[in-house]
Formats: structure tokens, sequence, C-alpha cells
């Protein structure tokens, strides 16, 4: 078994860490938060006590994965390491001073991955002197239940470095998809309109955020709606990665963040975790479904899908991920009833590409300008699947 190092001890780097000692590797965990040690080994123990409690494993095993995980005080301990995954802030600088400290502790066989979900794999393995050992393993919240990992080489990671990798993560049985090393990968850059179309629906006053999310689950069969899912990622968390991808793809305005979200981040109004987001948490609420005429609802998940499938077809046409691997991730990384490649034949991709070129017309704007690649489909009358 491969001795796995894991930076940060939040509750991303504390699933990875669970999940690596299930599987019988040994885990050195570091984080130098005040408190982060204590704050990891109770949330372990609660998250084995369930498993437990519900019989998925032993007291036995509980103790076999707690007894494989080691907490270390300093970051040189992690250089014992095969695997080493970081799984801090989401800040560049923070990470690349992280990878180029770990380049001079660390064996020369070691890989070294970053958890990022939206800055530049490339970047961070720039600050290594051999960036071919560095890639990107990027884990869906939370860890443990999520089946969903993406795999990001650098422009400069070796290929066997990759093989390995996805080896790695293939024999936790997690589903691997490759993705191109591109703002927001496959997931975070293709689920943008679900946020940020269904916020301009309700800036537009259109529709109330009540409406768009009972629109998205009665009728889309989506498990939670735009707003409720905001809620619960956090809306700092989710503006972050918005801004993230809006910059790194030059200010596209198909990626551009919402004044809305910004001031419920201002505020603190962050979701769930401060008891306010979009939704009052406070006393044990939470948000219901109302009712929607089925036009209304059909009109507005007709609008938010098509966003969905345009970005996709985008992915696609820009060589991000295969097609196969794109739908799985929509499925499998944030739980969409189905993948949205499928689903744009199931639509027809005429009546897509229409639906696009209607708002388009509307409103004037970039944002809503279909893919290339859909219009080729259109005009020839292809689908994604045969």
């Amino acid at each position: 078994m491969l001795r796995v190092g894991v930076i940060g001890a939040g509750s991303m780097g504390s699933g990875i860490a669970e999940v690596a000692a299930t599987f019988g590797h040994s885990v050195i965990i570091y984080d130098n938060a005040i408190g982060a040690r204590d704050k990891f080994e109770n949330g372990l123990q609660r998250n084995l006590q369930k498993l437990i409690e519900k019989g998925k494993i032993t007291a036995e095993t509980g103790q076999a994965i707690t007894g494989r995980i080691r907490f270390v005080q300093k970051l040189q301990d992690v250089g014992e390491s095969d695997v080493v995954i970081e799984a801090v802030v989401e800040d560049l600088k923070i990470k690349k001073g992280i990878f180029s400290e770990l380049e001079q502790v660390c064996s020369h066989e070691t890989i070294l991955a970053t958890n990022t979900s939206s800055l530049s794999v490339t970047s961070i393995a720039a600050a290594c002197k051999n960036p071919g050992r560095v890639l990107g393993i990027h884990f869906f919240n939370p860890a443990t239940l999520m089946p969903l990992v993406e795999i990001i080489p650098g422009v400069a990671t070796d290929v066997e470095v990759v093989q390995k990798a996805r080896k790695l993560i293939d024999s936790w049985k997690k589903i691997s998809v490759l993705a191109k090393d591109t703002p927001g990968f496959i997931v975070n850059r293709i689920a943008r309109p679900f946020y940020g179309e269904a916020i301009r629906i309700l800036e537009e006053g259109l529709a109330t955020k009540e409406e768009i999310d009972t629109a998205m689950k009665k009728w889309g069969g989506f498990r939670m709606g735009p707003f409720e899912l905001m809620d619960f990622i956090g809306n700092d968390v989710n503006y972050a990665v918005t801004e993230t991808v809006f910059r790194e793809f030059w200010f596209d305005p198909r990626y551009k963040p919402s004044f809305t979200q910004k001031r419920l981040v201002e505020a603190g109004f962050l979701g769930r975790k401060s008891g306010r987001g979009y939704y009052d948490y406070s006393n044990g609420n939470s948000p219901a479904e109302v009712e929607v005429n089925e036009e209304k609802a059909n009109e507005i998940l007709n609008r938010i899908l098509v966003m969905l499938i345009n970005e996709a077809a985008d992915a696609l046409y820009l060589g991000i991920a295969s097609k196969e691997d794109i739908d799985l991730s929509m499925t499998k990384g944030v739980n969409y009833p189905k993948g949205l490649l499928q689903w744009a034949d199931e639509l027809g991709i005429t009546n897509v590409y229409q639906s696009l070129l209607n708002l388009y017309e509307t409103y004037c704007e970039d944002r809503y300008r279909p893919s290339p690649l859909l219009r080729k489909m259109a005009k020839n009358n292809l689908r994604f699947y045969a």
C-alpha cells in the first residue's frame, strides 16, 4: 500500500484522508491551523461512528481506519509520502508556496497533486523545478460520498504520472474522468449557467427563487434547485469559483458573476453554514416548494437547460473532455438527472440551437451566443450519440 500525504485538514482534505485510509493506505495529514487536529479527529470519529451504526463497517474496521491516519506538525513530515494531495484554500500564491516546499522535502518519485477546483494546474506546477510530477486530482465534496474525481494534467505533466494517479483513484472505487487544464475543468465550468442563469431570471423579475427551484426539481428532475444548491455549497465558495472562471476566461460574458450573489457574500449570508443565504435557515427552516404553472416552469427549465447544454457542447468543441466524460461528470459530480449531451439529443439539437438563438436575439448579449459545434450539428442534423 502507498503512503498518502494530505495537506489541509478542512472538509475536503479530511474526506480525502478518510477515503485513502479506508482503502488501506497509511495517511499523513498536515494542517498548521490552530485546532485543526482536534477538529479533524472529532469529525473523523463522527463519520466512522455513523458508518458503524448503519452497519456499513464494523467497529474493528473503524479502528483500523483511524490507526492508519497520522497527524503531523510540520510540512516536512509529509516528505515520506508516495503521493501528496494538497487541499488548502483556493489561493494560487499559497498553493505555489506549498508545492515549492513539497518538492524540497519529498522524494523525486513522489506524485504531487492539487485538489484545486478552478485554478491552473500548470501554474501551480510551475512552482516546481520538476513540474512533470504535478497534476490535478479534484474530488467533490463530500469526498467520502461523491464518486467523481477529475484528473487534470498540467501542460508539463508526465503521461506516466497521469496513468499512475488515475489507477490509484480508480482503486478507491471512484469514477475518474480526464479533463484539460482550463478554468473550472469540466464540472465547475459547465455548471456555471445552473447558477448564473437562475440568478439572471430572478433579477429580471421573471420568477421568484422558489418558483425557479421548484421548476428545476419538479419539471427538470434535479435533486436541488439552483438557489438551494448555492446555499448548500456556500455563496462565498460559489461566488469565488464564478469569479475565478470569469477572470481566467478573460472576462467572457458567459461567466459574468452577479451583484445579487456578491451582495449576499458581503452581508455574510453564505447559506446553510451561516443560517441565511437566499433562504432563511433559522429555527430549522428549509426551502419549500411552491405552486408554479407548467408553462412558466418549462420556460424556466428550458432557459437554464439550453445554457447548460451550450457549455457542455463548447467544452466538447474545445477538447476539454470526451463526450462520455462530460456526461459522466455532470451526473456523478453534481447529480444531474442525465448527461447534458444525451439530453440535447433527446430535445433535438435544432431545438436547442434555436432556443439559444432566440435568447441571443432577445438580449443581444454575447452571453447567449451558441457554440459553433451546436450550429454545425443543427445545420447537418447531427446527434452527439448515434
